[in-house]
């Protein structure tokens, strides 16, 4: 069955013309709308009559979005919004876009087609057309994790500037001298702000980055795992490296391992999410914790506050992290 993004891809124009056209609205130019419509026609695409009145006529099914499924950092997070939805009489039904902004478009369009009550989401696309479509028809939208400017919905976020700024920090009052930094890629907000905290801590301790060490990577443990093995390959590798989420210091950990390099003696490392054997490995991983199954609670708090008042103001929540630190960055002689 066609989909909305179906027609907007046949007529060459965003989902939001799509919707604008169908829902009778005067603003768009002619030849878009004629357009629109002959792609409407030649893929049979039929309206949900009911999904334009979502506000009044809701399933009590919540959509979560989340950009990757095997990343333990969702397990406590979607335990988080599960509870909240299942106390408040609602099923949360769960999504994995995969990082891939084309799952998420095709996630967006059945939480849209099913009368969704409301999403919460991790973005992993820059689309901000795509969210606000979700708004604009009625069902309430909060981003958890990461946000995208633009968007009308609630966000439930953390720190995530402060924190870099406090691993970076740590690093630099241990002695450290070539601190690199490994993220994620620069449509990702997290991945953006941690690389600025970063910066902004060498700039307060009278440095400036260095670009030859910063690697932006796709936040999967074989982007860590690449971007350590080319900051290695550098004529002055690092002796420190921050990485700015839990798979890719997977990843840099097993360069470092398969290098044969000691921890913290030749490169000392710390990581961007707290994982669960970061005590049990040797040495332990030093780690900025993010509360996830607070942000989980708060996401899907705000989410049945905005079913039960859509015209509220928006609300946007950061919540601290914390600097877990362990051995694998206290050993510099």
């Amino acid at each position: 069955m066609a989909t909305i993004y179906d027609v907007a891809r046949r007529a060459q124009v965003s989902a939001a013309t799509v919707s604008r056209v169908l829902n009778g609205r005067e603003t768009v130019d002619p030849a878009l709308a004629e357009r629109v419509l002959a792609a409407v026609g030649e893929l049979g695409y039929r309206r949900n009559a009911v999904a334009r009145n979502l506000r009044k006529q809701q399933t009590s099914l919540w959509a979560v979005i989340i950009s990757d499924v095997e990343n333990p950092f969702f397990t406590s997070m979607v335990r988080g919004i599960e509870d909240v939805a299942s106390a408040a009489g609602c099923s949360v039904v769960l999504c994995n876009s995969d990082e891939n902004p084309e799952k998420e478009s095709r996630y967006i369009a059945v939480a849209l087609g099913e009368q969704m009550a409301g999403v919460i989401i991790s973005p992993s696309s820059d689309r901000v057309e795509d969210l606000n479509l979700l708004s604009s028809s009625g069902c309430p939208v909060v981003m958890v994790d990461r946000e995208l400017k633009g968007v009308r919905g609630d966000a439930v976020l953390v720190d995530n500037e402060n924190g870099a700024e406090e691993a970076t920090a740590h690093l630099v009052e241990q002695g450290y001298e070539r601190i690199a930094c490994i993220t994620g890629p620069q449509r990702a907000s997290t991945a953006t702000e941690r690389l600025r905290g970063y910066r902004n801590a060498l700039e307060a301790a009278g440095r400036r980055a260095n670009d030859t060490l910063i690697r932006m990577a796709n936040f999967r443990a074989d982007g860590g795992h690449d971007a350590m093995a080319s900051l290695l390959d550098e004529q002055q590798p690092p002796d420190a490296v921050f990485v700015t989420n839990n798979l890719m210091t997977v990843g840099a950990l097993e360069c470092l391992v398969e290098r044969r390099l000691d921890i913290p003696g030749d490169v000392a490392l710390v990581g961007f999410d707290e994982v669960p054997w970061a005590d049990l490995v040797r040495p332990s991983i030093t780690t900025v914790a993010q509360p996830t199954y607070e942000e989980g609670r708060a996401a899907a708090e705000l989410l049945a506050r905005r079913i039960a008042e859509p015209d509220r103001a928006l609300t946007r929540q950061i919540l601290r992290t914390s600097l877990r630190v362990r051995a694998s960055s206290t050993s510099h002689p």
